[in-house]
């Protein structure tokens, strides 16, 4: 199977205030796109996201957090409430998207590329939870999906081999 010529600098994201923003600006970087939560059993992992950021912003590494209210209604508030509890129990810095769906027929169109670029799991194609992750490469290129089980130390070791290409 031939990957997608494209990259995410083909895509846009939605900031919480509605701005559309292109993730072209995000070349040049790694990027860990992550769906989030803030009422999961996965919501701990917002801290361990947010120590990647710190360890590793200064080398060209960011988090782009997607809230998503897909799985079991774990994110039904506004972005102000979003960003105040994330804020607050975490103290998270890194970029806070508006909120996502990432399956179905209103999935957003970076999430189907994210999905058709790195099946899960016996080649599936959807998101199963929370806290799924993708490792994109400098170029845009998707290099990994990380299930919502693993946590972000874990992905350390792929972060930094992007980080040195």
């Amino acid at each position: 199977m031939t990957k997608d010529a494209r990259t995410i600098a083909d895509f846009t994201a939605t900031l919480p205030n509605g701005e559309t923003i292109s993730l072209a600006d995000r070349l040049g970087k790694v990027l860990l796109v992550v769906n989030t939560a803030s009422k999961c059993g996965f919501t701990p992992q917002y801290a361990g996201l947010e120590e990647l950021w710190r360890k590793y912003r200064d080398q060209g590494f960011e988090v782009i957090a997607f809230p998503c209210n897909q799985f079991g209604k774990q994110e039904p508030g506004g972005a102000d409430e979003i960003a105040a509890f994330c804020e607050v129990n975490f103290g998270l810095s890194f970029p806070l998207m508006g909120k996502i769906d990432v399956n179905g027929d209103a999935a957003a169109p970076l999430y189907d590329w994210l999905k058709a670029e790195a099946p899960g799991l016996l080649g599936s194609k959807s998101i199963k939870w929370n806290f799924t992750k993708f490792l994109i490469d400098r170029e845009g290129r998707v290099v990994r999906r990380y299930a919502p089980t693993d946590k972000p130390a874990a992905l350390e070791k792929d972060i930094e081999a992007q980080l040195r290409d």
